[in-house]
């Protein structure tokens, strides 16, 4: 069947030529052509004969137009291409003629796979130069192995995890078995891409310890017998038990050696195990470090041994003679003067004792103060190796005088000469005049111990410290401040005779409570009665020392002299119903008549009742909010 087009072309070509032989002008006419703007004269395609068939060779040059003709396009037929006879309308674009078989996934420019040479031979596809590289196996896997169902496959977007496309191998492999062991779904955490076999098991990083020495070598096998991978113990003994056991250099269960393998041993070899005592409560040091093991641990015995040096060197604490260990007492703690470098020399630091060696001491020889080598239960007092200084002393005479025999008050261990009293550490400072006076002025005849004055202090009970009534300028007059003692006398106090609180001429001990001299004023009082009303003794609580009366009530707990209960009472009876009894007190005494206002308020709270003291169970401060 002809095109209807090609028809119309050449009907039309032979009307026109017709009229051009029966009319010569008509060659100037205007002629319709087919093919839109096309210079080629007509007789490089057409012959004279018809217009169909076009010549088997047209005489047309496609290089010369935008679409040069390559590869399998040479041998395209034309009309595949220019389905219409307008030539320029034909599309230059791939798509234009080839259906996109990839569904847009590549885009439209089948130019960046596809060849002119034909469309099996990719390009860029074949060294696969995207987000996934084909490198190792994955060179030589077709493409349909990843990419299913041909060229309408996917090949966009699909993902780059392993696991996408071996989820079969990973659910199928049991040796060992993923699954159960959750091991990750990330391959190439142990496999490569060139092959499955020869996986290499990170375990530093999946099993949180490393592999090294010896283990590194190792079968799996060894550690997992039966493929059982999860749960397996990381402790040394847990693979090494019958190593540990089977020992016998020493014997380590015997000795109850730690199966922590590793304080001894290394993961190389179990020979040349080492042990580090620095780790242990007793470090190694001096000669202890080259002496064998089993010169302490005695037939094996490693656990329980005692860290006393004497638990070892009792013999030498013994058989020491120069001085006398035993015979002196001394402690069995040996590092107090030997060193563990060597028993020679020894050395006694005094000034971790009691009694640090200073001045003169320091040069002694020890048995001056450490007679016929008694080294235990000295005193420390300077009278015991000093008593024949104390008693011979006569300037002044100490034993005469009652001087204490503690030398130190007033000797240093510098020197007995130059001795100094310092008379601020006694019950009589010196002050004022008192510095410059001689000692034999005040201790007339060498007279040191109980001086008095006038009156009797000592019967009087009055405080040693002179300085209260006294000056440094003369002893009389004497007068005393009471505003310096732990009692100030203020109001009514000041003008009351020193006898009234001080019976009997007794100054010292004096109670400086209020109740010790105001009883009687106390258990007298009858408005209120205080002793009925269990009122306090701690008269300062209502009274002033200007005066009994005039008391006021610090009812500061409960504020009855503010917000809505001031000016709403006359007496204390008003609330206090029990005059014997002052802690029994009513609200409802003011407050009964407004039991109907009270009630509507307290709807639905929980616990309320209108009681003698139900108020001041929610109001503790007497504000309604609190």
């Amino acid at each position: 069947m002809k095109s209807p087009l090609l028809l119309l072309t050449a009907l039309a070509f032979l009307t026109s030529t017709a009229g051009a032989q029966a009319r010569p002008d008509a060659a100037q006419a205007a002629t319709r052509n087919p093919h839109g703007a096309l210079t080629v004269p007509c007789d490089s395609c057409h012959t004279f004969t018809s217009w169909k068939p076009i010549r088997s060779k047209p005489d047309f040059d496609h290089a010369k137009t935008r679409f040069p003709l390559r590869g399998m396009h040479e041998s395209a037929k034309c009309a595949q291409c220019h389905v219409v006879a307008e030539f320029k309308n034909a599309g230059s674009r791939c798509a234009d003629c080839h259906a996109d078989l990839h569904r847009g996934q590549f885009g439209g420019r089948c130019e960046q796979c596809h060849s002119v040479k034909g469309w099996t031979l990719v390009k860029s596809l074949q060294q696969h130069q995207n987000r996934f590289p084909l490198l190792g196996a994955h060179a030589t896997v077709d493409c349909e192995s990843c990419h299913k169902n041909g060229a309408s496959g996917q090949f966009t977007g699909m993902p780059t995890d392993c696991i996408y496309c071996h989820s079969k191998e990973y659910q199928s492999v049991q040796d060992p078995d993923h699954q159960a062991l959750a091991f990750p779904s990330t391959c190439q955490d142990c496999h490569t891409v060139n092959s499955w076999f020869g996986a290499k098991f990170d375990h530093l990083r999946f099993a949180h310890y490393a592999l090294t020495g010896a283990h590194a070598a190792l079968p799996c096998s060894a550690c997992h017998p039966g493929g059982q991978y999860k749960g397996t113990q990381v402790t040394c003994f847990a693979c090494h038990q019958k190593d540990y056991n089977a020992t016998s250099s020493p014997n380590h269960a015997q000795a109850s050696f730690p199966t922590d393998c590793s304080l001894c041993h290394s993961t190389a070899t179990w020979a040349g195990a080492t042990f580090d005592h620095n780790q242990t409560l007793f470090p190694l040091t001096g000669a202890h470090t080259s002496v064998a093991c089993a010169t302490c641990h005695v037939n094996g015995v490693y656990k329980g041994l005692s860290t006393a040096c004497v638990s070892c060197h009792l013999s030498n604490y013994n058989g020491a003679a120069n001085p006398n260990h035993v015979q002196s007492g001394f402690p069995q703690t040996c590092e107090v003067c030997h060193s563990t470098t060597a028993w020679q020399p020894a050395t006694f630091d005094h000034s971790k004792t009691i009694f640090p060696l200073t001045g003169a001491h320091t040069s002694v020889a020890c048995t001056t103060c450490h007679v016929n080598g008694v080294y235990k239960g000295l005193s420390t007092a300077c009278s015991s190796c000093h008593l024949k200084d104390y008693n011979g002393t006569n300037n002044p005479n100490h034993a005469q005088a009652g001087f204490p025999t503690d030398c130190s008050i007033c000797h240093s261990t510098a020197s007995w000469a130059g001795a100094t009293f310092d008379h601020n550490q006694t019950l009589f400072p010196l002050t004022g005049a008192h510095t410059s006076v001689a000692c034999a002025t005040c201790h007339v005849n060498g007279v040191y111990k109980g001086l008095s004055t006038n009156p009797n202090h000592v019967q009087g009970g009055f405080p040693t410290t002179c300085e209260v009534c006294h000056s440094t300028t003369a002893w009389q007059p004497a007068s005393f401040d009471h505003s310096k003692t732990a009692f100030p006398l203020t109001g009514a106090h000041t003008s009351v005779p020193c006898t009234s609180c001080n019976i009997s001429g007794v100054y010292a001990g004096t109670p400086t409570d209020c109740y010790s001299c105001h009883k009687a004023a106390y258990q007298g009082t009858t408005d209120p009665n205080h002793v009925a009303a269990a009122f306090p003794t701690t008269c300062q609580t209502c009274h002033t020392t200007t005066s009994w009366l005039g008391a006021t009530v610090n009812h500061t707990w409960f504020p009855i002299y503010s917000g809505t209960h001031l000016g709403k009472w006359t007496t204390c009876a008003d609330c206090h119903v029990n005059s014997s009894n002052y802690a029994v007190f009513s609200c409802i005494t003011c407050h009964t008549h407004d039991q109907a206002t009270v009630d509507p308020k307290h709807s639905g709270v929980s616990g309320y009742s209108y009681s003698a003291t139900s108020c001041y169970t929610c109001h503790p401060s007497g504000v309604a909010g609190n």
